[in-house]
């Protein structure tokens, strides 16, 4: 009798080693995305992690046998990139892979863009220090008026910041710099900063709440809601249309636009919103073409350009529409030829190993036909249609 017991003991010990085997197979499944991310930091820390990087360069150079020694960067590239399809959690991501590249002041055609990774640091240390924060324009603006001849554009501040993030492992916000900001919200939602007054974002108008690009705002806001879903919008100009319609009435809901293509700062507050209010689904409203693909797979996986950041910027979103069951809702003399520019995202799209088999589908739809159709098009049905088909297409549940 004294043995069922300890059987009993011995199965529940099993069954622990059993869960810690699972738990720690899992860690090491995740292994890369661990080591290939951006740490969120205190300015403190941030600042440390640049002094440890200059003393490490100034060491190697006045040391025995003095060089210049390489900066180690994390591979930025499609060849680098992984996507986790939610095998632990609902939302799927792009991460990098362990795999370094470097940036070297050897090679004449790479020597301003070495040079240009120590000036840029050299600007975040001193915003640090003075407990700023700066967008990447204004970064690029006051580079500009101190270092001309290694900055001519925005585009090699953006990527100077992106090799800070992949050489010293944090967060861009941790290095001082802020997001620019497109987005709006509207609808059933109230925001509140902390010893602020409350927002009722359905008392702001068709021209929305504007989202902020302070990230550290963003994540200290205090959200409540009564909605059922979140309405992600790609068109601005759709955005005011259903605002105006107060559809976020008709459905209880949270309408999102970033007017295009999603800025940083835009899917943060997503990110947000999606952490606070698990249980609504993200349901997005794109043109029928791939660029409204791409926006939606951005929301969805993050992007490859963001680096170690991107998976802090993802998001289960599902493709509400349009969808290529919608073109008999349109008319023939409102679908449009894809031009040269939706043929090459459809080719990105399609080689990134990103989508799911229904937007495969989608995407050969619109290649085979040649066609796109834009959301206006559904006004052929009049001005207060697409409300309608928003109910009717959440009614349906089947987007994907």
């Amino acid at each position: 009798m004294s043995r069922a017991p300890q059987d009993e003991g011995q199965n529940d010990q099993t069954g622990r080693t059993e869960m810690e085997d699972l738990c720690a197979s899992s860690l090491t499944f995740f292994s890369d995305q661990r080591l290939c991310c951006a740490d969120v930091l205190p300015p403190a820390e941030a600042r440390a992690r640049i002094e440890v990087a200059v003393l490490s360069f100034l060491r190697t150079l006045t040391s025995h046998d003095p060089a210049i020694s390489h900066l180690p960067l994390i591979n930025r590239t499609l060849r680098n990139s992984r996507v986790n399809h939610g095998l632990l959690t609902d939302v799927s991501w792009i991460f990098l892979s362990h795999s370094f590249g470097t940036r070297s002041l050897m090679r004449a055609n790479a020597t301003k863009g070495f040079i240009r990774v120590w000036k840029v640091m050299e600007m975040c240390y001193q915003i640090l220090l003075q407990e700023k924060r700066v967008t990447q324009r204004e970064l690029y603006y006051k580079l500009l008026s101190t270092s001309s001849e290694y900055f001519t554009s925005q585009l090699q501040v953006n990527k100077a910041v992106q090799d800070i993030v992949a050489l010293l492992r944090c967060s861009r916000y941790s290095l001082g710099i802020m997001a620019s900001s497109r987005g709006l919200v509207a609808g059933r939602l109230s925001l509140q900063e902390p010893n602020k007054e409350t927002v009722d974002c359905c008392s702001c108008g068709s021209s929305g709440y504007p989202i902020s690009g302070d990230l550290n705002l963003l994540e200290n806001l205090i959200m409540k809601t009564d909605a059922h879903y979140i309405l992600l919008v790609e068109k601005h100009a759709i955005f005011q249309r259903l605002v105006d319609d107060h559809v976020f009435n008709q459905i209880p809901s949270i309408l999102i636009t970033a007017k295009g293509y999603p800025d940083i700062a835009t899917r943060f507050f997503l990110h947000r919103m999606s952490q606070n209010f698990p249980n609504l689904p993200i349901l997005a409203l794109v043109d029928w073409n791939p660029a409204g693909l791409a926006i939606l797979c951005t929301f969805k996986f993050g992007s490859i350009g963001m680096g170690l950041e991107a998976f802090r910027y993802a998001c289960n979103v599902k493709w509400l529409g349009l969808r290529g069951s919608d073109l008999e809702l349109i008319p023939e003399e409102s679908l449009l030829p894809l031009k040269p520019k939706d043929i090459g995202i459809a080719k990105s799209l399609m080689s990134s190993k990103l989508l799911q088999e229904k937007y495969q589908e989608e995407l050969a739809l619109m290649t085979e036909t040649g066609q796109r159709a834009e959301i206006e098009a559904l006004y052929f049905h009049g001005y207060d249609f697409l409300g309608k088909y928003i109910a009717k297409k959440i009614v349906q549940v089947d987007y994907i």
